[in-house]
């Protein structure tokens, strides 16, 4: 025979082996040498089932079943002849199983379930209703037959069953949260408060578990009125059980998952005064409420604990606080008269003067120097009071150094460079691996770029760009952009010196000047690149003069002409915050915030913009 022939009969007789393993189960050799062919059955099964094609599957699986019974066959050789519709096998398989293992209560749910499919209610409630009489005191089969029904998508049964089972186990095990998410799952929430109420009742130290519990809940429907159903079902268990604290504290929880801190405090009031108590928790949600920029609430709040006395233990702490939080509504929030900065100055002198000048009250001090210099224009009393703090023994290195950063800006607001550049330079030196020094060394290239010299400032802010703190890092990068922008386009830097000039003014609080300065580059330089950053500059400048209409349509103008550019988030956020805060104009402020989180995702103003819509609405927040 020639070669070649020889060949053809070869590739003949290895494809058709080919097509017949193809065509029948795979078989797989044990160590033995005896042929097994239960493994290629399994995945035959699997496969077919996961297809859907269950006819297929059924063939497979019932022979699985005969040689191993299985749990796992079993459920699957069921599905198969109920999706066939099939169900005479499918009896059959139950009553089989079932007699082999009477002790089981899933197999009657299954029963009852063909049953059903087949139209035959009467029987299948007759053998669920059996199964519920039957139902022994023995935890683990009241879970068993409940999950069952839950299997079967039956859940009154299910509820059902853990109600029998809470009262044949007689305390043993009440089922509250197991009762509590079946009643969710009926959309019955007045039921599903109360079953966790009465597990507090029973026992307070379920109520992280709760809360957890009532969280996962609320999240899926955060603008329904649940929380006005929890809120309302509190206030009844509060009348009823005047003497559990628990629920008051529930109260408060859910006040302050919607950020009505308000609300929250005038039951924690109700409560310190009720027990007697030192007023720490009014002292805790006080603080929460400043970090959440609820400054009226904190205000109420450490004024409640001023109010108790000089020996309560809080005092000195709340006097202090409540300083902080008048400067930060002043300062954050730019809506203030003279008389309530002369107002504010008098309070902090009164608090020096009556709690002393010491470590514990050098943050009161720092403010002080801070309201003297930037908002009083005072800066001689504020460089008075920044040495003093600095001469103080026992104060943290950190704060001595925080002062210090304060004096190099009074002393920049003063144009006295070159000791402001020391200043700096000498915290960056003392933490050079720290974020405070990364402040420090951005203050120093911030003056670089006020005085002109680009160059050096440029190489101080791509350092900064790496830096841990991204506040520091996106300002950095920000400033950089525009000095790099406006340096390499062509070799004319004299608009770029102007436009550092005008930020130098607007820092030593010389508004019109910067404003006037400002506009000579539009004078001189029309159509300039800077166009959106003047824009900005006098946003800002005319928001320091309480100028707000202005300062909105300067944010106007830099959202709608040059959104894509650098300054498109900023100018959306700040228009939101002036709406939010200034205009007090809540809906048009949402509007905003929505607009910064779908135009800007990647903005470092989505965090905060997310949680002001949720304050705004009244949402939960996590």
């Amino acid at each position: 025979m020639k070669p070649i022939f020889k060949n053809i009969i070869l590739l003949f007789i290895v494809a058709t082996s080919f097509i017949g393993a193809a065509q029948e189960p795979i078989i797989s050799i044990s160590q033995d040498g005896n042929t097994n062919s239960k493994s290629s059955d399994e995945q035959l099964a699997a496969q077919y089932f996961q297809n859907k094609e269950y006819e297929k599957a059924a063939y497979y699986y019932e022979k699985l079943f005969d040689k191993n019974p299985i749990d796992r066959y079993y459920q699957n050789l069921l599905t198969c002849w109920i999706e066939t519709e099939n169900y005479n096998k499918a009896e059959k398989l139950i009553k089989k199983e079932h007699k082999r293992n009477s002790y089981a209560v899933t197999y009657m749910i299954d029963l009852g379930y063909i049953y059903k499919r087949e139209g035959k209610i009467d029987q299948a409630k007759k053998i669920w209703e059996k199964a519920l009489n039957d139902l022994p005191p023995k935890q683990n089969t009241i879970f068993e037959l409940a999950n069952a029904f839950i299997n079967r998508k039956e859940i009154d049964y299910a509820l059902a069953t853990y109600l029998k089972g809470r009262k044949i186990l007689n305390g043993l095990y009440t089922f509250h949260f197991e009762i509590a998410d079946i009643y969710a799952q009926k959309g019955d929430y007045t039921a599903m408060i109360n079953e966790y109420l009465d597990l507090l009742l029973i026992n307070e130290n379920y109520i992280q578990q709760v809360q957890n519990s009532l969280l996962r809940i609320y999240q899926s429907a955060p603008e329904d009125k649940r929380n006005e159903l929890l809120k309302t079902e509190l206030l009844r268990k509060i009348q009823k059980y005047p003497d559990k604290k628990i629920f008051a504290e529930m109260l408060i929880w859910i006040m302050m998952q919607e950020l009505d801190f308000n609300g929250a405090l005038t039951q924690s009031i109700a409560l310190d005064k009720r027990l007697k108590e030192d007023g720490s928790r009014v002292f805790s949600l006080a603080h929460m409420a400043a970090e959440n920029k609820q400054y009226e609430a904190a205000l109420k709040g450490y004024q409640y604990i001023i109010d108790k006395g000089k020996d309560n233990y809080y005092y000195n702490s709340a006097k202090i606080e409540l300083l902080h939080v008048n400067f930060k509504k002043i300062t954050e929030q730019a809506k203030y008269s003279k008389e309530e900065l002369s107002l504010l100055e008098k309070n902090y002198v009164a608090t020096l003067n009556e709690l002393g000048k010491s470590g514990n009250t050098a943050s009161l001090m720092r403010d002080l120097a801070h309201l003297y210099a930037f908002y009083l224009h005072q800066t001689d009393k504020a460089i008075a009071v920044l040495d003093e703090i600095i001469a103080m023994g026992r104060i943290s290195p950190q704060l001595k150094a925080e002062c210090k950063l304060d004096l190099a800006d009074i002393l920049l607001l003063e144009n006295d460079i070159w000791e402001a550049s020391l200043l700096y330079s000498q915290v960056e030196k003392d933490f050079k691996h720290d974020e405070l020094g990364d402040k420090a060394k951005f203050r120093n290239a911030r003056l670089s770029y006020f005085v002109g010299d680009f160059k050096w400032a440029q190489a101080q802010l791509d350092v900064l760009k790496g830096s841990t703190s991204k506040l520091i890092a996106n300002d950095a990068m920000q400033l950089a952009l525009l000095i790099t922008d406006n340096t390499t386009i062509d070799t004319n830097e004299v608009p770029l010196q102007i436009y550092a000039r005008a930020e130098l003014l607007t820092f030593q609080n010389k508004l019109d000047d910067a404003l006037k300065t400002l506009d000579t580059i539009n004078l001189f330089f029309p159509g300039h690149s800077l166009a959106d950053d003047i824009l900005m500059s006098k946003a800002r400048i005319y928001e320091k003069k309480q100028e707000y209409g202005k300062a909105f349509e300067m944010y106007d103008n830099i959202y709608n002409g040059f959104a894509d550019d650098i300054y498109g988030d900023d100018a959306l956020f700040r228009m939101a915050e002036i709406q939010h805060f200034i205009l007090n104009n809540e809906e048009k402020a949402r509007e905003l915030y929505q607009k910064v989180l779908m135009e800007f995702p990647g903005s470092i103003y989505v965090v905060e913009s997310r949680k002001r819509i949720r304050q705004i609405r009244g949402d939960n927040v996590n």
